[in-house]
């Protein structure tokens, strides 16, 4: 979250009229825990672009006809899955790497065999 807090540029009005909201309601969205603006050294809100796509994201499910406290589930667990799906990639990489280590250590371990054709009962 460290670099939307860099990108927080939007003072509280700017960002209520991007997203077509009125001030208020941000800070509703703060205090119902939907939102994290970053703060000044002064205390005053700045908003980032992810911020925005979260506004946006709020309007989206409040206008499906969701509650405050279901958008807030909602974004909790659309949030858990991004985390989800990024173990996922993680684990198959790493699975990739063992089957890959694997092979390599089983290739140092064969012994290469002499390439005579025998017929079974010849001698």
């Amino acid at each position: 979250m460290e670099g939307s807090r860099r990108g927080a540029v939007y003072v509280i009005s700017v960002a209520a009229e991007i997203a077509g909201v009125h001030p208020q309601t941000l800070r509703i969205y703060e205090r119902k825990g939907l939102l994290e603006p970053a703060r000044t050294s002064g205390g005053s809100r700045r908003y980032s672009e992810e911020d925005l796509r979260r506004l946006a994201r709020i309007a989206e499910l409040t206008e499906q006809g969701l509650n405050l406290a279901g958008v807030k589930r909602v974004l909790a667990l659309e949030a858990e899955v991004e985390h989800l799906k990024a173990e996922v990639v993680r684990a198959r990489r790493d699975a990739v790497e063992a089957v890959e280590a694997a092979h390599r250590e089983h290739r140092r371990d064969l012994v290469p065999l002499r390439q005579t054709v025998v017929r079974f009962g010849s001698s």
